[in-house]
């Protein structure tokens, strides 16, 4: 048995030099990572890996020095290398960005290291390329194998937090309320043995954290095969779940990455149903409530569901009356949606509905704008500038928007913080209403256009869904 102090000795040294990586200014593409075959002969006897897991830091190309031929190419984030089978002794690795020259003076060089015989190492980048915090900075966490038998029909499952801005954590296997590891540190993990997980079904697994413990994400893993996986924590807790950066589980099998697992979705749902009351709303034919007791203009907090289609019953809140039964679309991991509840309650046209939109904005340095038409009984409209009273300029991307209908996904980029808008009829240059908007501080956001025009309930007015974050608000606007 070889001594482990030793061993993690000399492969922290070795591992140290990808911290380079924080000065590299390389540039990734969509290539795999590459071990070049045939081509370079450095013995055998101990086995290693890395695991790109570090969410801001570049891609790679490593060398062992006097060797022209790279050992691992192009490693990018989320991505797992070949192991690597050399012979025990001493090394010299250095790194340079991928795709640069390597006659060129590399951009970091380790001392001359000794590697033990026998060692199989997994060793996984983390932490923040651009933090200068000991707390999140970037580091390489080496990880010895030595998984346990699970059993037959089993998969061996070690868990690593390595999410550089998630607390210390909980960890509810199965997600039904009780977690079974608490006070999981930030880029600890839970033993080289594993623990035994059955095989072939999905896994639930929900993260919890705070003072006292509540949930703060789940996730539906595929079915897991029977085999040694290492679950790695990764990502930001603070990014959008479907951001490149956001938050995931990151699963490593023997073959290399298995995939990045992302949160379960997240549905918020905008009560815009101009004569219904406060509703309630439970999965379909069953007691289990999503939603309590939301009223007009109102929006939920997160419901966060496994990855499904789902079939609702929206009732009334005072007395529990079936007000609407809806089905929703497919609705995906790392996704969050907006729910519009809307339509007429009453049986008049258009009926009462959900209207889902997927929050997929583009990135951009102003306010991005998705306008939303959930007003039942008003025409296709054109949404544009209202120029104090002088003019109206229909936006193209806002145009010809009928009743349960939306702009493009990636939204519009609002140039100004503060503007006055008009809604008209489509093709006319007479709004119907204007509104003032106030952008300060908005990211990200849904403009819907709510309520009746013709004074069947709530009047016509617009929400504003500030969509950026996990923890989504709204504000009514009125027309002027």
């Amino acid at each position: 048995m070889l001594n482990q102090s030793n061993k993690l000795r000399s492969l922290l040294v070795m591992l140290s030099m990808l911290t380079l990586v924080l000065g590299l200014s390389a540039c990734s593409d969509d290539d795999d990572p590459v071990t070049p075959g045939g081509q370079v002969d450095l013995g055998t006897g101990v086995m290693l890996r890395v695991v790109h897991a570090s969410p801001d830091a570049p891609a790679v190309d490593v060398y062992a020095k006097g060797i022209e031929t790279p050992l691992l190419m192009n490693l990018g984030y989320t991505q797992t290398s070949d192991y690597l089978e050399v012979g025990p002794g001493n090394y010299t690795i250095q790194l340079r960005a991928h795709g640069a020259d390597p006659m060129s003076a590399p951009a970091y060089e380790t001392a001359e290291l000794t590697l033990p015989e026998g060692a199989t190492i997994t060793a996984v980048a983390a932490g923040l390329l651009g933090s200068t915090d000991s707390e999140n900075m970037f580091r390489v966490l080496p990880l010895v194998e030595d998984f346990a038998d699970p059993g037959s029909g089993n998969a061996a499952v070690r868990i690593l937090h390595a999410s550089a801005d998630a607390p210390a954590v909980a960890i509810d296997v199965g997600n039904d309320g009780t977690p079974e590891i608490s006070d999981f540190a930030r880029f600890a993990e839970t033993g080289a043995a594993g623990v035994a997980l059955p095989a072939g079904q999905s896994l639930a697994v929900g993260i919890w954290a705070g003072d006292p413990l509540s949930r703060v994400t789940a996730f539906q893993t595929p079915a897991l095969p029977e085999a040694e996986i290492l679950l790695i924590a990764t990502g930001l807790l603070g990014q959008d779940a479907g951001d490149t950066m956001g938050f995931g589980l990151l699963a490593v099998g023997p073959e290399g990455t298995v995939g990045l697992i992302r949160q379960n979705p997240v549905v918020h749902v905008l009560h815009a149903s101009p004569d219904a009351p406060a509703v309630d709303v439970y999965v379909g034919g069953t007691d289990t409530e999503l939603v309590d007791n939301l009223s007009f203009g109102n929006l939920s907090s997160a419901v966060q569901v496994p990855p499904a289609a789902y079939n609702l019953d929206v009732r009334v809140s005072e007395g529990g009356a079936l007000a609407a039964n809806v089905d929703t679309p497919e609705l995906m991991a790392g996704r969050q949606y907006l729910a519009v509840a809307s339509g007429f309650a009453d049986g008049s046209t258009p009926g009462f509905a959900l209207l889902p939109f997927a929050a997929e904005f583009s990135e951009s340095a102003s306010p991005v704008v998705r306008v939303v038409h959930a007003s039942p009984d008003a025409p296709s409209v054109d949404v544009g500038i209202w120029d104090a009273g002088l003019s109206f300029t229909p936006i193209s991307d806002y145009s010809d928007l009928a009743f349960g209908e939306a702009s493009s996904a990636d939204g519009l980029a609002i140039n100004a913080s503060s503007l006055t808008i008009g809604v008209a009829p489509t093709g006319t240059i007479s709004p119907a209403a204007t509104f003032d908007l106030d952008l300060s501080g908005v990211e990200r956001a849904f403009a819907v256009a709510v309520g009746s025009l013709g004074g069947n309930g709530e009047a016509f007015r617009l929400v504003v869904v500030n969509a950026a974050g996990s923890n989504w608000s709204a504000g009514q606007v009125m027309p002027n």
